[in-house]
């Protein structure tokens, strides 16, 4: 069956429109932190595993850290505990992480990995304990209403290290990596640490051409709801200043800065809700969601 003249066109110049960014992005590291609905709902799961196949077969080198927040709420519910944040950080006390490394590093990390395999691609699955690749310590907040004092999250990591090295070998190999983001500590220690904050600074370690955030979101959105496209590093700090950046959205912003304030090209906050965002951010001249770049 032939399809009518008009629909073909467009299905050239969609294919056409993709090949500059093929030949600039070849051979590039692509890191991208996958969550929200993008992990829960079937058709948007299927596309995004189909995408990133997609990416690696044409030359790139896409590097996975994935979430698990409703998944990890889901297997609290069952034992009869609720899941508490304080300043966007899950508090993590020594029943919450033995919940946090079942979800996290067996059912969610397997269950991309095996869907993306089954798409034609090779994935593996990791955390950051494998080979002591992600090294942390305890992350404490500073407590806000009592100045000089300290809030004890439990085992919840900030990122002291990271070695390049496994992600590497896997790249030369085509191995797509697939990480969850729990760090260990001097002591072997299990520590939960933020997806968005892993991502972030494993696309400044591996030198990443782009840094790309799924969210609930459309992007970065001003206090009335408008989206905000083009950032520099200078806007985000002032949308720190001002309390346009708060609560959640922190540490996925602040992941954004940084990368990009230490060599990272470029950050894409996009909406995982919308089919295939992580092709048209890539591939097309309109893209998604909110850029963020140095300059």
């Amino acid at each position: 069956m032939l399809l009518p003249s008009s629909t073909s066109n467009e299905k050239a110049n969609i294919l056409a429109e993709a090949l500059p960014y093929i030949q600039r992005f070849h051979g590039k590291t692509i890191v991208i932190k996958y969550g929200g609905n993008a992990m829960t709902e079937e058709n948007l799961k299927q596309g995004f595993a189909r995408d990133v196949v997609l990416l690696k077969l044409v030359g790139m080198n896409p590097v996975i850290v994935h979430g698990g927040g409703p998944q990890i709420d889901d297997m609290l519910k069952r034992i009869g505990k609720k899941g508490e944040f304080i300043e966007g950080m899950r508090v993590t006390d020594t029943e919450t992480m033995d919940i946090v490394e079942m979800v996290l590093g067996g059912l969610v990390n397997k269950g991309i990995v095996n869907l993306i395999n089954h798409h034609g691609g090779r994935a593996v699955g990791l955390t950051g304990k494998d080979g002591s690749f992600i090294r942390a310590k305890k992350m404490k907040i500073q407590d806000r209403e009592k100045i000089g004092e300290w809030i004890d999250i439990g085992q919840v990591g900030e990122i002291e290290s990271i070695d390049p090295e496994l992600i590497a070998v896997l790249d030369t190999r085509n191995f797509i990596p697939v990480i969850a983001p729990i760090g260990v500590g001097r002591d072997g220690e299990s520590y939960n640490i933020n997806a968005d904050l892993v991502a972030g600074k494993l696309a400044e370690i591996l030198n990443a051409e782009k840094l790309i955030l799924l969210t609930n979101i459309p992007g970065v959105q001003d206090k009335n709801g408008n989206l905000l496209t083009g950032l520099t590093a200078k806007k985000v700090d002032k949308l720190f200043l001002n309390g346009t950046i708060s609560g959640g959205m922190q540490p996925k912003i602040g992941a954004a800065l940084d990368a990009v304030k230490n060599g990272v090209k470029s950050c894409h906050i996009i909406d995982g809700r919308v089919e295939h965002a992580l092709l048209l951010e890539v591939l097309t001249d309109q893209g998604v969601g909110t850029l963020i770049t140095e300059e």
